[in-house]
């Protein structure tokens, strides 16, 4: 049996760190001196303590460890490890993205870019046949494969559709994650509803505001806070109903992001 203190030497890890596995649970003392209360460990241990440092420097935290201890041979090893590489480039991808936003605006304040102007106008919307595909989807990125899926089922039953295209948000606020969105195409005729896609005759707008969106779909969000800014100028107004976008050019027609132009378009009444 070794002292603390001499297993810690002898495993170049720090009697700190062994205390910890101790009360985490992760490496109980093989014995504990009923007089001094001095942890002691057997060489025996030494096995499990290199799994924990093995799994620990690969990024596995306390209970993952813990679980992995129970559960270890090379099948679940492996599958674990797998699951831990996704997780650690899943986490890379977040921060290269937050690297390339710092990047864009470090360019934009070096070259005081000028904000880009929102002009907000005002029409009258009818009322349009549509082919439309309703679902609550994870979030606002998701809407890109409703329209594979409207696309697919077009073609399969071939089913016309304008390149009018257009988004219906039935929420009437901001959500991070479960967004109720309705895709429509407007069709020249009616047919039978199936597999969740339905055709019906939208609502008129008698007062839509609209506002087009230069560029990437990033520049959205200023344009909304532009419009915020419009409509606390234009207070005879207030929002009503649920929100509208239409992608005049995307990835579909536009390999250039910057040549992206989509229409927002918010219902409002008359205070």
């Amino acid at each position: 049996m070794f002292k603390i203190g001499e297993f810690s030497k002898l495993t170049q890890v720090s009697i700190r760190m062994l205390r910890y596995y101790d009360e985490t649970g992760l490496l109980k003392p093989a014995e504990t001196d009923k007089f001094t209360n001095y942890r002691l460990y057997s060489t025996e241990q030494i096995p499990a303590l290199n799994k924990i440092i093995f799994l620990r420097d690969l990024g596995f935290n306390v209970s993952e460890i813990a679980v992995a201890l129970n559960r270890w041979d090379d099948e679940f090893i492996t599958k674990q490890l797998e699951n831990k590489r996704l997780e650690i480039e899943n986490a890379i991808k977040v921060e290269q993205d937050k690297l390339s936003k710092i990047e864009l605006a470090k360019d934009d304040i070096r070259r005081e870019k000028i904000a880009i102007n929102y002009n907000v106008s005002i029409k009258s919307i009818p009322s349009y046949q549509v082919f439309s595909l309703r679902r609550i989807v994870p979030d606002y990125y998701a809407e890109g494969q409703l329209w594979k899926e409207m696309s697919a089922f077009a073609v399969k039953h071939s089913i016309p559709i304008s390149n009018d295209t257009f988004t219906i948000y039935h929420d009437m606020d901001y959500r991070e994650k479960d967004v109720d969105m309705e895709i429509c195409a407007p069709v020249s005729r009616m047919g039978e509803n199936t597999s969740g896609f339905v055709y019906r005759n939208t609502e008129p707008i008698p007062t839509m505001a609209c506002t087009m969106v230069y560029g990437s779909f990033e520049n959205i969000a200023g344009a909304f806070l532009a419009f915020a800014n419009w409509l606390q100028e234009h207070n005879q107004y207030k929002m009503t109903g649920q929100s509208r976008q239409i992608v005049h050019r995307g990835p579909w027609n536009e390999e250039n992001p910057d040549k992206y132009l989509t229409e927002i378009q918010i219902p409002l009444e008359k205070i």
